[in-house]
Formats: C-alpha cells, structure tokens, sequence
C-alpha cells in the first residue's frame, strides 16, 4: 500500500513540473523546421521510368532537434519511393518520382512533405513528363565499369570495387551533345557524363556523393578520351549534383 502511495506521488508530482514548466522531450518535438528539396527544378525534362531523385533535408529554427522528421512524398501519374525517410538536421533523405506511361505529355506535380510532431512544411515542385526512350543505359554501364576498375585499384579508400552493386538510371533524356547517366550503390551516388564527339574530344566523367550524408558531390574524375584509353584523373568537383 505504501509502495503504490509513493509511486502514486512521484507520477503526480512529475505531472504537475511537465504542467508548469514544460517537459524537455515536449520541448524538444515542438521546435520548428523548414525542409529544403535539391534541386528545386530539373536541367530538361524527364521521361517515363526515369527516376528523377530529389534530396530533402531539414533545418531547425534555433535549437536543434534530435526527434526526426518523417518526410512523405505524393505525385499524380508517377510512383514515388523515398529513402531515408526519418531525418535530423546533416541528414538526406531521397524522393525518387518516376513518371508512369499516363504521365506523357503532362505535367507532374510533386509535393514532399515533413512532419514532426504536429509540426508540418511542404514544398512542390513541377516537371514535363516527354516521350522518350532510355538508349544509353549500355554505354554509360561500359563507362562505369572503367571507373570502378581504376576506383578499385587508386583510391580503395573510397570502398567501390568491381564487387559493387549498382542500380542506375538515365537523366535529362533530351540532353544530346553530352549524355547523362546516375548510378546508386548503398553508399555513393555516381553522375556519370560523356562528350558525344570524335577523340581526343571523346571525354567522360564522373562525380561522387554520399548518399543520406552530403548534398553535393565530393570527388570527380575524368577520361580525357574513352577512344584512346586514358586513365583517369582528379577533376574540380562540381558545385551541385545533376539533375
């Protein structure tokens, strides 16, 4: 009887603090936040079965919160598949939308949403789904597989052997003179693209970003010329990834 007196007590005193000067994980869960989408529009259009990958992170107003945001996605003529979708602030999380055969000719819609606790932001963003055909998927495929090989042997540090798994996709289909392709392992995020010229002007490129980690690429490398064979080399890094 004593026992559940005492503990009858302590619950109503803990109540009473949390009433009068506000408990700290209800503090914590209340503080306001904005998301942000990279990239807020497309280089082009896209096509049906493209998956236009969009990031989202999240910046707290003042204090920082270690409650995640759960980020959703919804797009009318198109599936959406997300990746990492509870974040704190240095997160990324990724919104794939991919256009379905309805969707030619038309414009998609796509609004991503964060909540946290009652607490919402939204943001949309808009592309022009055009009918086209992915014919480059064989060749950007022959021209990772160069970079892996090199990757493997001069910059093990990086973790991407020939043993890496990727899945890819093409971007910005209507983009002729220089073509581009994405790759995703489980770690990295690859840009590859190329110059569709005669040697020496037959370059290729690559860049790298971690995924859920970096907003932007953080190493880049180039073929001078994929006809004579060139190794690679260091490249700048671009300032933003492609889309």
């Amino acid at each position: 009887m004593k026992n559940k007196l005492f503990l009858f007590t302590v619950v109503l005193f803990t109540s009473i603090l949390c009433l009068t000067f506000g408990c700290s994980e209800s503090k914590e869960e209340a503080i306001p936040f904005d998301i942000a989408v990279i990239p807020e529009q497309l280089k082009g259009n896209s096509m049906v079965g493209q998956h236009c990958v969009f990031l989202v992170t999240v910046d707290d107003e003042g204090e920082k919160s270690e409650v995640p945001v759960n980020i959703s996605a919804i797009a009318q003529g198109a599936k959406v598949e997300i990746y990492q979708s509870a974040i704190v602030e240095g997160q990324v999380a990724e919104v794939a939308v991919i256009p379905e055969q309805a969707s030619i000719g038309s414009i998609i819609e796509v609004t991503i949403t964060g909540r946290r606790s009652g607490l919402t932001d939204e943001k949309t963003i808009t592309f022009e789904v055009v009918d086209w055909e992915d014919d480059r998927q064989e060749y950007a495929t022959e021209l990772r597989d160069k970079f892996v090989s090199w990757l493997e042997t001069d910059h093990p540090e990086l973790g991407i052997t020939n043993d890496t798994q990727w899945t890819g996709t093409i971007v910005s289909p209507q983009w002729l003179i220089v073509s581009h392709y994405l790759f995703f392992s489980d770690e990295w995020e690859m840009h590859i693209e190329w110059h569709i010229m005669v040697p020496p002007d037959d370059w290729a490129r690559i860049d790298l970003r971690r995924r859920f980690d970096e907003l932007k690429p953080s190493y880049a490398f180039e073929i001078s010329s994929v006809t004579a064979n060139d190794d690679p080399i260091l490249i700048e890094v671009p300032e933003s990834v492609w889309r």
